[in-house]
Protein backbone atom coordinates (compact mmCIF):
# COMPACT_ATOMS: atom_id res chain seq x y z
CA UNK A 1 0.00 0.00 0.00
CA UNK A 2 1.19 3.51 -0.84
CA UNK A 3 1.28 6.16 1.85
CA UNK A 4 -2.08 7.92 2.02
CA UNK A 5 -2.69 11.60 2.72
CA UNK A 6 -5.69 13.87 3.07
CA UNK A 7 -4.96 17.26 1.50
CA UNK A 8 -7.51 19.87 2.57
CA UNK A 9 -7.54 23.02 0.43
CA UNK A 10 -9.58 26.15 1.15
CA UNK A 11 -12.31 27.54 -1.10
CA UNK A 12 -10.67 30.96 -0.79
CA UNK A 13 -7.40 29.48 -2.08
CA UNK A 14 -9.08 29.01 -5.49
CA UNK A 15 -9.53 32.79 -5.79
CA UNK A 16 -6.47 35.00 -6.26
CA UNK A 17 -8.20 38.27 -5.33
CA UNK A 18 -11.42 40.22 -5.87
CA UNK A 19 -10.38 41.09 -9.42
CA UNK A 20 -9.80 37.44 -10.39
CA UNK A 21 -12.70 35.33 -9.19
CA UNK A 22 -14.34 34.13 -12.42
CA UNK A 23 -14.64 30.41 -13.13
CA UNK A 24 -11.80 30.72 -15.64
CA UNK A 25 -9.57 32.33 -13.05
CA UNK A 26 -10.47 29.66 -10.49
CA UNK A 27 -9.39 27.01 -12.99
CA UNK A 28 -6.01 28.69 -13.35
CA UNK A 29 -5.46 28.99 -9.59
CA UNK A 30 -6.60 25.42 -8.87
CA UNK A 31 -4.21 24.20 -11.56
CA UNK A 32 -1.28 25.54 -9.54
CA UNK A 33 -2.48 23.71 -6.42
CA UNK A 34 -3.01 20.53 -8.43
CA UNK A 35 0.59 20.62 -9.68
CA UNK A 36 1.80 20.57 -6.06
CA UNK A 37 -0.54 17.67 -5.27
CA UNK A 38 0.69 15.74 -8.31
CA UNK A 39 4.24 16.25 -7.02
CA UNK A 40 3.11 14.31 -3.93
CA UNK A 41 1.51 11.61 -6.06
CA UNK A 42 4.65 11.33 -8.17
CA UNK A 43 6.58 10.87 -4.93
CA UNK A 44 4.45 7.82 -4.05
CA UNK A 45 1.49 9.21 -2.12
CA UNK A 46 -2.14 8.27 -2.61
CA UNK A 47 -4.12 11.45 -2.04
CA UNK A 48 -7.66 12.24 -1.01
CA UNK A 49 -8.47 15.89 -1.68
CA UNK A 50 -11.01 17.87 0.30
CA UNK A 51 -11.86 21.51 -0.29
CA UNK A 52 -13.74 24.53 0.99
CA UNK A 53 -16.54 26.24 -0.92
CA UNK A 54 -17.37 29.45 0.97
CA UNK A 55 -16.92 31.96 -1.87
CA UNK A 56 -18.51 29.64 -4.42
CA UNK A 57 -21.59 29.15 -2.23
CA UNK A 58 -21.79 32.94 -1.93
CA UNK A 59 -21.71 33.35 -5.71
CA UNK A 60 -24.58 30.90 -6.22
CA UNK A 61 -26.69 32.49 -3.49
CA UNK A 62 -26.12 35.93 -4.99
CA UNK A 63 -27.18 34.70 -8.44
CA UNK A 64 -30.25 33.14 -6.85
CA UNK A 65 -31.02 36.44 -5.11
CA UNK A 66 -30.72 38.48 -8.29
CA UNK A 67 -32.92 36.10 -10.30
CA UNK A 68 -35.46 35.40 -7.53
CA UNK A 69 -38.31 37.07 -9.43
CA UNK A 70 -37.66 34.93 -12.50
CA UNK A 71 -36.87 31.44 -11.19
CA UNK A 72 -37.03 29.36 -8.01
CA UNK A 73 -34.32 29.71 -5.37
CA UNK A 74 -31.87 26.90 -4.56
CA UNK A 75 -31.87 25.33 -1.06
CA UNK A 76 -28.58 25.57 0.79
CA UNK A 77 -27.96 21.81 0.82
CA UNK A 78 -28.37 21.72 -2.98
CA UNK A 79 -26.00 24.69 -3.28
CA UNK A 80 -23.44 22.60 -1.40
CA UNK A 81 -23.95 19.74 -3.85
CA UNK A 82 -23.61 22.12 -6.80
CA UNK A 83 -20.28 23.43 -5.54
CA UNK A 84 -18.96 19.92 -4.83
CA UNK A 85 -19.64 19.01 -8.45
CA UNK A 86 -18.24 22.21 -9.96
CA UNK A 87 -15.07 22.36 -7.86
CA UNK A 88 -14.61 18.60 -8.22
CA UNK A 89 -14.81 19.00 -12.00
CA UNK A 90 -12.20 21.76 -11.87
CA UNK A 91 -9.79 19.68 -9.79
CA UNK A 92 -10.42 16.48 -11.78
CA UNK A 93 -9.67 18.15 -15.10
CA UNK A 94 -6.51 19.83 -13.85
CA UNK A 95 -5.28 16.58 -12.30
CA UNK A 96 -6.12 14.58 -15.44
CA UNK A 97 -4.17 17.01 -17.63
CA UNK A 98 -1.21 17.02 -15.27
CA UNK A 99 -1.17 13.21 -15.15
CA UNK A 100 -1.19 13.19 -18.96
CA UNK A 101 1.73 15.62 -19.20
CA UNK A 102 3.81 13.62 -16.71
CA UNK A 103 2.71 10.22 -18.05
CA UNK A 104 1.38 9.16 -14.65
CA UNK A 105 -1.06 6.26 -14.75
CA UNK A 106 -3.66 7.62 -12.31
CA UNK A 107 -7.37 8.35 -12.39
CA UNK A 108 -9.40 10.82 -10.36
CA UNK A 109 -12.98 10.75 -9.13
CA UNK A 110 -15.23 13.18 -7.22
CA UNK A 111 -17.65 11.78 -4.68
CA UNK A 112 -20.66 13.97 -3.87
CA UNK A 113 -20.50 13.53 -0.12
CA UNK A 114 -23.13 13.80 2.61
CA UNK A 115 -22.25 14.22 6.28
CA UNK A 116 -24.70 13.37 9.04
CA UNK A 117 -25.16 16.07 11.68
CA UNK A 118 -27.18 15.93 14.89
CA UNK A 119 -30.37 17.98 14.61
CA UNK A 120 -29.94 18.69 18.34
CA UNK A 121 -26.43 20.10 17.80
CA UNK A 122 -26.06 23.39 19.75
CA UNK A 123 -25.11 25.07 16.49
CA UNK A 124 -28.74 25.00 15.37
CA UNK A 125 -29.76 27.04 18.41
CA UNK A 126 -26.96 29.56 17.81
CA UNK A 127 -26.33 30.08 14.07
CA UNK A 128 -23.02 31.84 13.51
CA UNK A 129 -21.83 31.10 9.95
CA UNK A 130 -22.37 34.07 7.57
CA UNK A 131 -23.41 33.10 4.03
CA UNK A 132 -24.61 34.87 0.93
CA UNK A 133 -24.68 38.57 0.04
CA UNK A 134 -24.50 41.60 2.30
CA UNK A 135 -27.82 43.44 2.83
CA UNK A 136 -28.88 46.84 4.05
CA UNK A 137 -30.66 46.81 7.39
CA UNK A 138 -34.00 47.41 5.66
CA UNK A 139 -33.57 44.54 3.21
CA UNK A 140 -32.25 42.29 5.98
CA UNK A 141 -35.39 42.84 8.04
CA UNK A 142 -37.54 41.99 5.01
CA UNK A 143 -35.57 38.78 4.45
CA UNK A 144 -35.85 37.83 8.10
CA UNK A 145 -39.63 38.23 7.96
CA UNK A 146 -40.24 36.63 4.56
CA UNK A 147 -37.69 33.78 4.68
CA UNK A 148 -37.46 33.23 8.45
CA UNK A 149 -33.69 33.68 8.25
CA UNK A 150 -31.34 34.43 11.11
CA UNK A 151 -29.70 37.78 10.31
CA UNK A 152 -26.77 39.50 12.03
CA UNK A 153 -24.89 42.73 11.52
CA UNK A 154 -21.30 42.37 10.33
CA UNK A 155 -19.35 45.37 11.69
CA UNK A 156 -18.38 47.91 9.00
CA UNK A 157 -19.95 45.76 6.25
CA UNK A 158 -23.70 45.35 6.58
CA UNK A 159 -26.17 42.61 7.39
CA UNK A 160 -25.89 38.93 6.42
CA UNK A 161 -27.74 35.69 6.82
CA UNK A 162 -26.19 33.25 9.30
CA UNK A 163 -26.77 29.51 9.49
CA UNK A 164 -25.77 26.72 11.85
CA UNK A 165 -22.34 25.11 11.68
CA UNK A 166 -22.91 21.73 13.37
CA UNK A 167 -20.23 19.12 13.95
CA UNK A 168 -19.94 16.34 11.35
CA UNK A 169 -20.82 12.96 12.88
CA UNK A 170 -20.67 10.42 10.05
CA UNK A 171 -19.75 10.36 6.37
CA UNK A 172 -22.44 8.57 4.38
CA UNK A 173 -20.26 7.72 1.38
CA UNK A 174 -17.37 6.45 3.51
CA UNK A 175 -17.26 2.94 2.02
CA UNK A 176 -17.42 4.27 -1.55
CA UNK A 177 -14.47 6.55 -0.83
CA UNK A 178 -12.54 3.69 0.72
CA UNK A 179 -13.19 1.38 -2.25
CA UNK A 180 -12.09 4.04 -4.74
CA UNK A 181 -8.82 4.58 -2.87
CA UNK A 182 -8.17 0.82 -2.84
CA UNK A 183 -8.93 0.84 -6.55
CA UNK A 184 -6.11 3.31 -7.14
CA UNK A 185 -8.20 6.46 -7.62
CA UNK A 186 -7.26 9.91 -6.43
CA UNK A 187 -10.48 10.86 -4.65
CA UNK A 188 -12.04 14.30 -4.17
CA UNK A 189 -14.53 14.13 -1.32
CA UNK A 190 -16.22 15.97 1.57
CA UNK A 191 -16.27 19.16 -0.51
CA UNK A 192 -17.27 22.19 1.56
CA UNK A 193 -17.37 19.99 4.64
CA UNK A 194 -19.92 17.68 3.06
CA UNK A 195 -23.62 18.27 2.47
CA UNK A 196 -25.20 18.42 5.96
CA UNK A 197 -27.99 15.90 6.40
CA UNK A 198 -30.01 14.78 9.40
CA UNK A 199 -31.21 11.23 9.97
CA UNK A 200 -34.72 10.42 11.20
CA UNK A 201 -35.70 7.50 13.44
CA UNK A 202 -35.95 5.19 10.42
CA UNK A 203 -32.54 6.19 9.06
CA UNK A 204 -34.00 8.34 6.26
CA UNK A 205 -31.80 11.30 5.33
CA UNK A 206 -32.95 14.88 4.91
CA UNK A 207 -30.85 17.86 3.82
CA UNK A 208 -30.66 20.79 6.24
CA UNK A 209 -29.75 24.48 5.93
CA UNK A 210 -26.34 24.45 7.57
CA UNK A 211 -22.64 24.64 6.77
CA UNK A 212 -20.08 22.15 8.10
CA UNK A 213 -16.52 23.30 8.69
CA UNK A 214 -14.47 21.63 5.96
CA UNK A 215 -11.40 21.15 8.15
CA UNK A 216 -13.41 19.34 10.84
CA UNK A 217 -15.07 17.14 8.20
CA UNK A 218 -11.65 16.49 6.63
CA UNK A 219 -10.35 15.50 10.07
CA UNK A 220 -13.20 13.01 10.45
CA UNK A 221 -12.42 11.56 7.01
CA UNK A 222 -8.69 11.37 7.81
CA UNK A 223 -9.37 9.49 11.05
CA UNK A 224 -11.87 7.10 9.44
CA UNK A 225 -9.40 6.26 6.68
CA UNK A 226 -6.42 6.01 9.08
CA UNK A 227 -4.31 8.05 6.67
CA UNK A 228 -0.59 8.52 7.23
CA UNK A 229 -0.76 12.31 6.87
CA UNK A 230 -3.38 15.02 7.27
CA UNK A 231 -2.19 18.09 5.34
CA UNK A 232 -4.12 21.34 5.66
CA UNK A 233 -3.35 23.88 2.96
CA UNK A 234 -3.98 27.50 3.89
CA UNK A 235 -2.84 30.96 2.83
CA UNK A 236 0.17 31.24 5.16
CA UNK A 237 3.34 29.16 5.31
CA UNK A 238 2.86 27.91 8.88
CA UNK A 239 1.05 28.48 12.17
CA UNK A 240 2.07 31.38 14.41
CA UNK A 241 1.44 32.43 17.99
CA UNK A 242 0.93 36.17 18.56
CA UNK A 243 0.09 36.25 14.84
CA UNK A 244 0.30 39.68 13.24
CA UNK A 245 2.13 41.22 16.19
CA UNK A 246 5.74 42.34 16.40
CA UNK A 247 6.55 39.36 18.62
CA UNK A 248 4.86 36.69 16.50
CA UNK A 249 6.56 33.30 16.63
CA UNK A 250 6.44 30.67 13.87
CA UNK A 251 5.68 27.15 15.04
CA UNK A 252 7.76 24.60 13.13
CA UNK A 253 7.25 21.43 15.17
CA UNK A 254 4.80 21.07 18.05
CA UNK A 255 3.08 18.23 19.87
CA UNK A 256 -0.60 17.51 20.31
CA UNK A 257 -0.31 18.82 23.88
CA UNK A 258 1.25 22.06 22.60
CA UNK A 259 -1.55 22.52 20.07
CA UNK A 260 -4.19 21.98 22.75
CA UNK A 261 -2.46 24.46 25.05
CA UNK A 262 -2.25 27.19 22.40
CA UNK A 263 -5.85 26.64 21.28
CA UNK A 264 -7.09 26.83 24.87
CA UNK A 265 -5.14 30.07 25.35
CA UNK A 266 -6.97 31.66 22.42
CA UNK A 267 -3.91 31.96 20.18
CA UNK A 268 -5.81 30.99 17.03
CA UNK A 269 -8.68 33.05 15.60
CA UNK A 270 -12.05 31.21 15.49
CA UNK A 271 -12.69 32.15 11.87
CA UNK A 272 -9.28 31.27 10.44
CA UNK A 273 -6.56 29.19 12.10
CA UNK A 274 -8.70 28.02 15.05
CA UNK A 275 -10.75 25.40 13.13
CA UNK A 276 -7.60 24.12 11.41
CA UNK A 277 -5.77 23.51 14.67
CA UNK A 278 -8.92 22.02 16.20
CA UNK A 279 -9.21 19.67 13.20
CA UNK A 280 -5.56 18.64 13.68
CA UNK A 281 -6.22 17.92 17.35
CA UNK A 282 -9.33 15.83 16.58
CA UNK A 283 -7.43 13.76 14.01
CA UNK A 284 -4.52 13.09 16.38
CA UNK A 285 -6.84 12.28 19.28
CA UNK A 286 -8.57 9.71 17.08
CA UNK A 287 -5.46 7.71 16.24
CA UNK A 288 -3.82 9.98 13.66
CA UNK A 289 -0.07 10.30 13.48
CA UNK A 290 0.94 13.51 11.74
CA UNK A 291 -0.52 16.84 10.63
CA UNK A 292 1.10 19.51 8.48
CA UNK A 293 -0.35 23.00 8.09
CA UNK A 294 1.20 25.06 5.30
CA UNK A 295 0.50 27.01 2.11
CA UNK A 296 -0.14 25.30 -1.23
CA UNK A 297 3.15 26.54 -2.65
CA UNK A 298 5.07 24.97 0.21
CA UNK A 299 3.51 21.50 0.10
CA UNK A 300 6.61 19.90 -1.41
CA UNK A 301 8.98 21.54 1.06
CA UNK A 302 6.65 20.71 3.95
CA UNK A 303 6.58 17.01 3.00
CA UNK A 304 10.38 17.07 3.13
CA UNK A 305 10.30 18.77 6.54
CA UNK A 306 11.56 22.09 5.21
CA UNK A 307 8.41 24.19 5.70
CA UNK A 308 5.06 24.30 7.44
CA UNK A 309 3.95 23.52 10.97
CA UNK A 310 4.28 19.84 11.85
CA UNK A 311 2.06 18.51 14.64
CA UNK A 312 2.44 15.01 16.05
CA UNK A 313 1.46 13.04 19.13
Amino acid sequence: MARTAIVAIGGNSLIADQEHKSVEEQFKISNITCKHIVDMIEDGWDVVITHGNGPQVGFILLRSEISSEQIHSVPLDSVGADTQGAIGYMLQQNLYNEFLKRRIDKKCCTVITQCVVDEKDPGFQNPTKPIGPVYTKEDAIKKKESENWDIVEIPNKGWRRVVASPLPRRIIEMESIRELIHGGFIVIAVGGGGIPVVEDNEGILHGTAAVIDKDLASSLLAADLSVDLFLISTDIDRVYVNYGQTDQIALDKITLADAEKYLEAGEFAPGSMGPKVKAAINYLRNGGTKVIITSAGNIGKAIRGEAGTHISV
